[in-house]
């Protein structure tokens, strides 16, 4: 099967940064679904992974790839809940090789049928944020319970145009009663966050708490930041309602919270891996997830966040997403689809 990897992690502007390769076919054994991939999509873990960490013990190369659309190919025999020719979507596991392949080995607990409305490109754009957006939601932040220091109806999204933005934004607005507030700080992002649903759109590149003041609302109770969280921690301690909740997901080189303490503010990190990571006990909670997903998208209470589709899946074509991803300007998601006439 063929197959992008890179053997040395380093620079995308290195010539070996990212190559094609083919490799044995993989074999389904215990709860794991060998699924012919049609479409992925590249997220900013993609070139982090890339950028830093050496292929697994024994290996000579690794391959990245998380989110994916695809078919069953094969079951292993102890899986319960798919079977041969299930369209499906899912956001894979750290720890194992990953969907800029053919055939790819995934655990089933992890997987979700996908929405039967979208193309497998416009599946490929959400699995992963939308796992991510999700936990960040309902797990960590709690938007369901209620905080006693007010504005416990409404939810700042730092950096609303962005992959996980784009879907915490839809999410909120289909299984809440949140008054979103998204940032975005060009005029093509804030017309996508509004066209999203959010309800006010401030710009990230000023100070946060003074346009948040200036809305005249309650101070919003639920913060997520995506991105550029330590040039934003100040703000946010400003802005945020007493015992109001914040989640992030991004990887600050410090993150200095005792500003927090005054207003007994919880900190929340989110990795969507870390259920498969651990294998933890409620782990197929995000095959659960992915299914709830695709019933609002077939419902149309959510929409595909693919702005940009590249073709073929090669490495040529990943390169060029990468090198979008580290400019850290990017609306919506990239997807490569397809893999040419000859993939066999």
């Amino acid at each position: 099967m063929r197959a992008i990897a890179y053997r040395q992690p380093g620079a995308i502007d290195r010539p070996d940064a990212l190559i094609d390769i083919d490799l044995p076919q993989p074999v389904a054994t215990g709860r794991d679904l060998l699924i012919a991939v049609e479409a992925v999509s590249v997220n900013p873990v993609d070139a982090k992974v890339r950028g830093g960490a050496a292929p697994f013990d024994g290996r000579s190369e690794r391959i990245l790839g998380w989110d994916a659309a695809g078919v069953v190919a094969a079951v292993g025999p102890d899986v319960t809940a798919f079977k041969v020719g299930d369209a499906v979507w899912y956001a894979g596991s750290l720890v194992r090789d990953g969907s800029n392949a053919e055939y790819q080995l995934v655990d089933e607990r992890i997987v979700g049928r996908r929405p039967r409305r979208l193309t497998a490109a416009e599946a490929a754009a959400l699995p992963l944020t939308a796992i991510t957006a999700w936990e960040v939601l309902f797990d960590r932040l709690r938007v369901s319970d209620g905080v006693a220091g007010g504005g416990a109806g409404t939810i700042l999204i730092i950096g609303g145009a962005g992959g996980v933005g784009s879907i915490a934004i839809q999410i909120a607005r289909a299984r809440t009663d949140l008054t979103v507030i998204a940032t975005a700080s060009r005029p093509e992002t804030r017309q996508w966050v509004q066209d999203l649903g959010a309800h006010h759109v401030i710009d990230h590149a000023r100070p946060l708490a003074p346009q948040i003041a200036a809305l005249g609302i309650d101070a919003p109770a639920f913060v997520f930041s995506t991105t550029h969280t330590d040039r934003h921690l100040s703000d946010i301690a400003e802005l945020i309602a007493p015992q109001g909740r914040f989640a992030l997901i991004d990887d600050p080189a410090g993150l200095d919270i005792v500003a927090f303490k005054r207003k007994s503010v919880s900190v929340h990190w989110e990795l969507m891996f870390t259920r498969s990571l651990f294998e933890t006990a409620d782990m197929a909670e995000q095959g659960r997830v992915l299914d709830t997903v695709a019933e609002l998208v077939d419902a149309g209470a959510i929409r595909t966040t693919l702005t940009e589709t590249m073709t073929p899946i090669d490495a040529a074509s990943l390169i060029a997403a990468h090198r979008q991803i580290e400019s850290a300007t990017t609306r919506g998601k990239i997807v490569l689809a397809g893999w040419g006439a000859d993939a066999a």
